[in-house]
């Protein structure tokens, strides 16, 4: 049986993002905190990966910039380990070292790392850097929780078809669907979604996990929006947004959430622009003319899919 949606933490005030840095020699760490601690940033710091794990465990950072080469378990290992990790793989590793050819540049990526720079480093490039691998993160676990305050599930896959981060609900359905080390098997069947298109999965219970493929949502990665349907619910129609794109879709979506097109064009990595000409597109297939008439239409959708 699928857990059911969890209900929903009271908000609080945003914090300072806090940037974990990971490097074995004492001037790189001082000349680093001193940077971002000078920029607004919340600066943990720590020698090895152990010292690393340590700090995780006291709190997740938004951001992690870290030394590849180090005494014992190295950058890339300790890497694949936060990935790994299902509570720290959203956040975003950024490598640093005087390692720059391109072996060992792939080798980064590889290992889940977002970005890298080259020492000696220099620290305009790095605050740019991590302000810009922040700020998406950010959007990304905005967009994550408000799926699931929704009462659905959000999962990225990357180009190889592996779950590169799923938001808290998603998890616990796929784990109960497919069980905690079957990750493999979850990612094989989410990979397997046609693109636009919708996959079920039934549970002994008779309730249906339904994934629908929403499109790119950043250049490398492939968004998915998981939702539950009870035992005895039937397949739900495809309704007003059937000729609607992904990003339409997508960007439809926000909007009957209130969010102006500025919002969304930075929840999506879009221009307001784009996102403008995204509702043009909308309302021509919808046959309305604003935007009001256009969040109406969506919501009566939505009322026939769960009538």
């Amino acid at each position: 049986m699928w857990p059911g949606p969890e209900p929903a933490a009271a908000a609080v005030a945003a914090p300072s993002p806090v940037v974990l840095v990971v490097d074995d020699a004492i001037d790189t760490l001082r000349m680093l905190c001193d940077a971002l601690a000078a920029e607004g940033y919340t600066v943990m710091v720590a020698r090895d990966a152990e010292e690393a794990r340590q700090r995780f465990e006291v709190t997740v950072p938004d951001a992690v910039l870290l030394d590849a080469v180090m005494p014992g378990t190295d950058g890339f290992a300790l890497c694949r380990e936060i990935k790994a990790t299902a509570v720290w793989s959203h956040v975003p590793v950024v490598f640093m070292t005087g390692l720059s050819e391109t072996e060992q540049i792939v080798h980064g990526f590889a290992s889940g790392g977002v970005d890298y720079v080259v020492k000696p480093l220099r620290i305009p490039e790095v605050l740019a850097r991590v302000a810009t691998h922040v700020r998406n993160a950010r959007a990304t676990r905005l967009a994550r929780e408000a799926v699931d305050v929704a009462g659905m599930g959000a999962v990225m896959l990357d180009l190889q078809g592996r779950i590169a981060w799923r938001s808290p609900q998603a998890m616990r359905w796929l784990e109960a669907g497919f069980g905690a080390d079957a990750q493999a098997e979850a990612s094989a069947w989410l990979a397997g979604v046609p693109a636009g298109g919708e996959s079920t999965r039934t549970a002994a219970d008779g309730s249906r996990l339904v994934a629908r493929h929403l499109g790119a949502g950043t250049l490398s990665e492939t968004m998915l929006l998981l939702r539950l349907a009870p035992p005895g619910t039937a397949a739900p129609p495809r309704g007003l947004s059937a000729s609607l794109t992904p990003r339409e879709t997508e960007v439809l979506s926000w909007l009957a959430k209130g969010k102006t097109n500025r919002d969304i064009g930075d929840i999506l990595g879009m221009s307001p622009r784009t996102v403008n000409k995204h509702l043009e597109h909308i309302y021509e297939k919808l046959g309305v003319e604003t935007r009001t008439a256009a969040v109406a239409a969506a919501q009566s959708s939505q009322l026939s899919r769960s009538a």
